[in-house]
Formats: structure tokens, sequence, C-alpha cells
């Protein structure tokens, strides 16, 4: 387990994903459905881009912090928060050992269905060399299995699982 992780962290960040690929807004809050994702996000089911959900549960993505902190340490690649295209970016929990967890993010209850890898899209949305360097620390996708509020500064802790 990495020397850092805990059972609980917070939300550093939201983002919302818009019709127009790679384009994210920032937001304080935001209200996440289950089964579904969060309000206003085109990957939500029903949302512009939302029309191939079925295929895996990622109502909800996360990405530490310290992963994009990481990147720009060993490569000189250096990011924006809303770069690599996850919802919810965390601090001060480890996400890779949550796979399997249920996890509270805020108000909302999520079960932590896989990693969530980079693909060769982000990189070409960002720049070379970011797909090798977030291999193995893209974050997690999330089934959201109970509705609730995410707001920057709440809690993400571990209900029960693997951590």
């Amino acid at each position: 387990m990495d020397a850092r992780a805990t059972d609980a962290g917070r939300i550093e960040a939201i983002f919302l994903a818009q019709p127009e690929v790679g384009e994210r807004v920032a937001v304080e809050q935001a209200r996440a459905h289950a089964g579904v994702g969060l309000e206003g996000d085109a990957f939500a089911v029903g949302g512009a881009r939302g029309k191939d959900r079925a295929k895996v549960a990622r109502d909800l993505t996360l990405i530490e912090a310290e992963a994009v902190e990481a990147l720009a340490e060993e490569t000189g690649i250096e990011l924006e928060l809303h770069e690599p295209r996850r919802n919810v970016v965390t601090r001060g929990i480890a996400l890779n050992d949550l796979v399997g967890a249920r996890i509270a993010v805020g108000d909302a209850e999520c079960l932590v269905t896989e990693l969530n890898e980079p693909c060769t899209h982000l990189e070409s949305l960002t720049q070379p060399g970011v797909l090798k360097g977030l291999v193995h620390r893209g974050g997690l996708r999330a089934e959201i299995v109970a509705d609730g509020l995410l707001r920057v500064g709440d809690e993400v802790r571990v209900l029960d699982g693997q951590a």
C-alpha cells in the first residue's frame, strides 16, 4: 500500500464534461445521481455523450491530484487539473487501493468498479508522454449507488472494501 494511503481524503476539484470533445467546466458542487452520473455532465446517462454508457460503469471518474503532480515532477509534463478528463480530483487518498470498495464521495455513495487507465485520446488532447506517465495512476471508474451532493472540500472516504 502507498505510504500516503489513508481511508479518507478530500475533493480538490470537480469537473463536468461538456458536449465539445475535451472541454471541462469546473464547478464548486455537483449532484450525483445513482446509475446516471453527475447532473450536467455530458457523459451522464441521457447526456450529449452518454450513449455508450452500458459498456462499463463510469457514472463517476476520479483521479488523485498527487498523480498529476507526479507526472510533472517525473516527466516535466504539466497538466491543469481538468486535463486528465476526470470528474473528481482528490487529495490524500490512494485511489488504486479502492477497486472493489464502497466509498463516500461527498454525500454520494459509490462502488469503485475499476482503474481508469489513460487512453491515446487523452494524449492526443494533451501531449506525447501523458499516456505512459499516467499508466496505473489514471484514476478510477465508479458506479454511483446512492444520490448525493459533492462539494469541493468534501471528504472522500472508504465505507467498506479494499482499503
